[in-house]
């Protein structure tokens, strides 16, 4: 528990800290006297620092930038006792500088009405240098900035995710949103096709030098998928930005138990006619995830102890190209690709008793090998208009193909308690090859109308899956196909889709509305050797989604945004397959073919103060909410995807960057939420009557050095909550530190951690569903040490056109079914 206070430091102390911060402020006017609304207003900090030879020189430190407000105000504030200076420019009129500003502790210094000065006949050089804030507020969603952090270094897509506000990842790797858990996965502003397992495994491959940022949109317009109750979160892998020829290059390693490593380029060049961008990543190693459960059924005990030891080599690689047809046409081209070989190597001993008696019956001694291979790539043609004049159309049409390939070996032997006599054996052997290919297009259009903006657009998406299951039974050597568990599950679904959507401004209110109508047709066919009842669900429906928001800013200081949106999400495509996967001899997943759509309703408001404090709190309802259950079967368990009734969500969230003094700046978010899952029970399934209050939150601190040093100190912390509908869990923290330091005039960067300081993000909980009440708890190889780094290679002035595809949402869809542990 001691190490819980570290965490009460560090979350209190930027709170006080705020209460004694300075302001700078100040009106603009030109020189006839009007104010002068809409300009870029930037303060800088002025520092002394030490360059690669230990030399120290004065730079000046860009802080923030703002725009003035309707009658030329502008406001700073939250700062820190130093020497700042504030600068201004508008179209049109010549830069203003304020000069030096002494600020004193909790001073608020005005600096009154100013007007644009006369055109400098001399330009004196200065170095200006700009830190991006860990997080940004948006009108439309919140900015996790991944590239400045130094815990970062040497973390996977999936471990940056989890530091993310609002974020939770369960012991699946199953991803929530305030406490949500139908989150669509974008990258690049392309829905990803992967789910589960699959999805999991792709964002480990990435590294934290190919995430630039996570945008988390909670409630998307009109204009997105309406796939994903919780809302969007949006990764973006970094690119080169202006013109010329440029490259990075980065290297990193880890050891826990085992070691991992990491590598890779990314290249850019860029001229008035073409961009050509493109970039490759390998991502490989070893590891372990324990899971241990304990459950007592029909006066049975089972008591299970599990490693399994696994390892990956993979690579991703990209490569785009768009011409520039003149200063209004647009054409591109994109290919995406990732190819993933691993293994599984698990073994497991459950000791069966009887309730009440300390004497082992026999112990079930399991093994799990399995190697599988994924073969995913994605192509994109893109056109895009756009007349400077804010009207655009875009157009998209992309084709998407995954092709998965794995088997696995599971012996099963009862023996006695002191593993030397064997009862009986059962082995198993299973082929589980699935294809899924994606095919997209879409249009999207927006300009003015009126006084405000309008945007329209359609798309339409087909998906094909082929999924095989062969089951065979192992006697004596001799594997024998079981066609009582083996069948083939083809899967069909097309989508097509119309928005319309407008925003305009009244005054001190901004108001956009928007409605999407999805028609949806899908076909699922299970093809056996034995007759089911299951071997065919069809489905054809249209919905409508609305949409709105209304943001009031009666100030500079103050925004206030309500917005509502509906929602829904489909099945992830093999959680409709009704194949049985087991773990063992007492433990299996099977997928549900006749699991629905869940459907939710989302409202939020929220409270952002000058740009950066932001206080929300939402409500959200779901119907039909799809969940994750652990059932019993005899002396076995299962897990399986049901809907249960109803879902009611209530959450509060607070974010604050936090700037405590010249050399020491903190980020802080606390989110808390209220769960209420419910449902009657009805034939089989049954009753749930589950409420939870529970509260995560993350903090990170960062310490300016000597010598261009940085040390960051950052943690987060989960209060005892629910995974999917029944699952509870018990609370769970962790802590980073790590040091960077840049070299060569900051074109290199080398950083060095410890993630997970003292091991205390491993899981622990409870499930009672029916009769099946278990406890169970587990974790991986979480505590690393960390190296990584980065060289800057080129022009640094490159920009590459960042854009999406039309193919992202289906995408996400294609993964691998969660499999339980």
């Amino acid at each position: 528990m001691k190490n819980l206070y570290l965490f009460a430091v560090l979350f209190f102390i930027p709170l006080f800290s705020f209460a004694q911060s300075g302001e700078i402020s100040g009106k603009l006017q030109d020189d006839a006297g009007e104010a002068v609304a809409y300009a870029n207003v930037i303060l800088y900090e002025t520092k002394e620092v030490a360059d690669a030879e230990g030399n120290s020189k004065t730079v000046k430190e860009m802080v923030k930038v703002e725009v003035s407000g309707d009658e030329g105000e502008f406001l700073f504030t939250g700062l820190n006792e130093g020497e700042y200076s504030v600068g201004a420019s508008y179209v049109g009129y010549s830069d203003y500088d304020s000069g030096d500003i002494q600020l004193t502790a909790g001073q608020k210094y005005e600096l009154g009405t100013v007007s644009f000065g006369a055109v400098s006949e001399e330009l004196v050089e200065v170095t200006v240098s700009a830190t991006r804030p860990i997080l940004e507020v948006k009108p439309d969603k919140l900015v996790f900035n991944v590239e400045g952090s130094v815990n970062a270094t040497g973390n996977d897509g999936l471990e940056i995710l989890r530091k993310a506000p609002g974020v939770v990842i369960d012991n699946n790797d199953n991803i929530s949103l305030a406490g949500k858990s139908g989150v669509r996965i974008f990258i690049d502003g392309k829905p990803s096709p992967l789910r589960g397992s699959d999805l999991a495994a792709y964002l480990r491959s990435l590294t934290s030098d190919q995430i630039d940022n996570v945008e988390i949109i909670t409630n998307p317009s009109a204009k997105y998928d309406a796939e994903g109750n919780a809302g969007i979160i949006n990764i973006r892998l970094k690119k080169a930005e202006n013109e010329g020829a440029n490259a990075t290059i980065n290297a990193g390693y880890s050891i826990g138990l085992y070691a991992r490593y990491n590598a890779g380029f990314n290249v850019n060049y860029r001229n008035k006619n073409a961009n050509i961008f493109g970039g490759y990543g390998y991502n490989g190693g070893d590891g372990f995830w324990d899971f241990n459960s304990f459950r007592d059924q029909g006066g049975i005990v089972y008591d299970q102890r599990s490693r399994n030891v696994n390892g990956n080599d993979n690579h991703n690689f990209k490569f785009g190209t768009d011409f520039f047809l003149n200063d209004k046409n647009t054409i591109g081209f994109m290919v995406n690709g990732n190819i993933n070989d691993s293994y599984n190597d698990g073994s497991g001993n459950t000791e069966i008793y009887m309730v009440g008696n300390t004497e082992i019956d026999s112990v079930l001694v399991s093994q799990s090998i399995r190697e599988g291979d994924s073969d995913n790539y994605s192509f994109n043609v893109n056109y895009r208009f756009d007349n400077r004049k804010q009207e655009t159309w875009n157009v998209d049409a992309d084709y998407a193909m995954f092709r998965n390939d794995g088997w696995e070996y599971q012996p099963n032997a009862y023996m006695d308690a002191s593993r030397t006599e064997t009862f009986s054996e059962r082995n198993f052997y299973t082929e589980s090859p699935n294809n899924i290919d994606i095919a997209t297009f879409k249009i999207d259009y927006e300009r003015p109308i009126g006084k405000g903006q309008f945007g329209a657009g359609v798309k339409t998406s087909y998906v094909v899956t082929d999924n095989t299951f062969n089951f065979y039974n192992e006697v004596n050597g001799v594997r024998e196909l079981d066609i009582n568990q083996s069948s083939q599950f083809e899967y069909t679904e097309n989508v097509n889709a119309a928005y319309v959507n407008y925003a305009r401004q009244f005054g001190k209110f901004n108001v956009s509305a928007g409605v999407r109508m999805e028609q949806t047709n899908s076909k699922g066919v299970l093809t056996a050797e034995v007759e089911t009842e299951n071997d065919e669900v069809v489905r054809n429906y249209v919905d409508f989604f609305p949409s709105g928001g209304v943001t009031f800013s009666p100030s500079q200081k103050h925004s206030l945004q309500l917005t509502y949106s509906r929602r829904l999400d489909r099945p992830n495509y093999q959680n409709l397959n009704p194949f049985e996967n087991r773990n063992n001899e007492l433990t299996s997943f099977k997928g549900n073919p006749f699991l629905r759509p869940q459907y939710t309703n989302n409202v939020q408001l929220s409270h952002t103060f000058n740009y950066r404090y932001t206080t929300s709190f939402s409500f959200s309802k779901t119907k039909d909410l799809m969940t994750r259950v652990t059932d019993a079967d005899g002396n076995k368990i299962f897990l399986t995807w049901l809907n249960v009734s109803d879902q009611y969500n209530y959450s509060l969230t607070f974010s604050a960057p936090i700037t405590i003094t010249k050399w020491w700046s903190s980020y802080t978010s606390l989110t808390g939420f209220h769960m209420y899952n419910r449902q009657d029970a009805d034939g089989e399934v049954k009753a749930i009557d589950l409420k939870v209050t529970t509260g995560s939150f993350y903090t990170q601190h960062t310490f300016n050095l000597p010598w261009d040093m940085k040390f960051e100190l950052s943690g987060w912390a989960s209060s005892p909550s629910v995974w999917g509908g029944v699952f509870r869990t018990d609370a769970m923290f962790s802590i980073d530190a790590g040091l960077q330091k840049k070299f060569n005039k900051g074109k290199g960067n080398i950083r060095v951690g410890v993630s997970d300081i003292f091991r205390s993000s491993w899981w622990s909980g409870s499930s009672e569903y029916g009769t099946a009440i278990f406890t169970s708890d587990g974790g991986w190889d979480s505590r690393r040490f960390k190296v990584n780094m980065t060289y800057f290679i080129g022009n640094d002035k490159v920009k590459s056109r960042r854009r999406k595809t039309g193919s992202e949402d289906e995408t996400k869809r294609t993964g691998g079914g969660g499999q339980g542990n």
